[in-house]
């Protein structure tokens, strides 16, 4: 069946079903999740960031509640190409074949782009972050004595937001492909998006310069990307129209 021949009921019940079936596979990933949290908690304790830093747990529940937020967090990482499969077919009725090959290769590009974006935010901005934290701290005279669940939080919200920004191509790539978004009115909103970029780069890190600019400048890249990225697709979206309009012309012509 057409989506476009699809009732609201016949949408909500499709939508149901996906839904279902995201909830079953993590519900399975987070078994998972619970044997692979602790060598992982193990291994980021152990890294040279966090090994100069004393973490306590401040309340008897923090062990507990570190542990199923990477057994949760693990569960999420092993389904993302579940969902993102998912989310693609139950749009994808919509779509024309060639368009279906075309955006179900967006799906391991998004994932390894999720991936690149935490990788970067953990490798490259986390440590200098907990450096600066750590010189500030001394200059001042204050003792550092994190709790384990404060550490562990701010990783995941430095993190888990740099994997979907660098969602942003893939993103403007798919909304290309569907007409909703055109490289003109990205160019025109680009001061706009930079404002965005720049507020989100502010929330994300400490009030200090350089590592504002760390955030500011990969973000303002990757829209620039995105800019070239919708141009090729809509490039490629306007020929697949022309040739779809040409096939259909002709076939039109064949029954006259």
């Amino acid at each position: 069946m057409e989506q476009r021949d699809m009732s609201v009921y016949d949408h909500i019940g499709e939508l149901r079903r996906r839904l279902i079936i995201v909830f079953v596979f993590f519900a399975i990933a987070l078994i998972g999740g619970l044997f692979i949290a602790k060598p992982i908690i193990t291994f980021l304790q152990s890294a040279p960031t966090a090994q100069d830093i004393p973490m306590n747990a401040f309340k008897p529940t923090d062990p507990l509640r570190i542990y199923m937020t990477f057994a949760f967090f693990s569960a999420f990482l092993i389904i993302f190409p579940v969902i993102l499969y998912q989310l693609w077919a139950f749009i994808s009725p919509g779509l024309h074949e060639t368009e279906r090959k075309v955006t179900l290769a967006y799906i391991p590009i998004a994932f390894l782009l999720f991936l690149t974006g935490i990788s970067f935010s953990y490798f490259i901005l986390f440590p200098f972050i907990i450096q600066f934290v750590g010189t500030l701290a001394g200059q001042l005279g204050i003792n550092e004595m994190y709790g384990i669940n404060e550490y562990f939080t701010f990783l995941f919200q430095l993190t888990i937001p740099f994997g979907l920004l660098f969602q942003m191509p893939v993103v403007i790539m798919f909304l290309t492909r569907l007409g909703i978004v055109t490289p003109a009115f990205l160019g025109k909103v680009r001061k706009f998006a930079y404002f965005g970029l720049l507020v989100i780069a502010g929330l994300i890190t400490p009030p200090e310069l350089i590592s504002h600019l760390m955030v500011t400048v990969p973000l303002l890249m990757l829209y620039e990307i995105s800019i070239v990225i919708s141009r090729i697709s809509y490039r490629k979206a306007q020929r697949l129209e022309a040739q779809r309009l040409e096939e259909e012309q002709t076939e039109n012509e064949n029954h006259a």
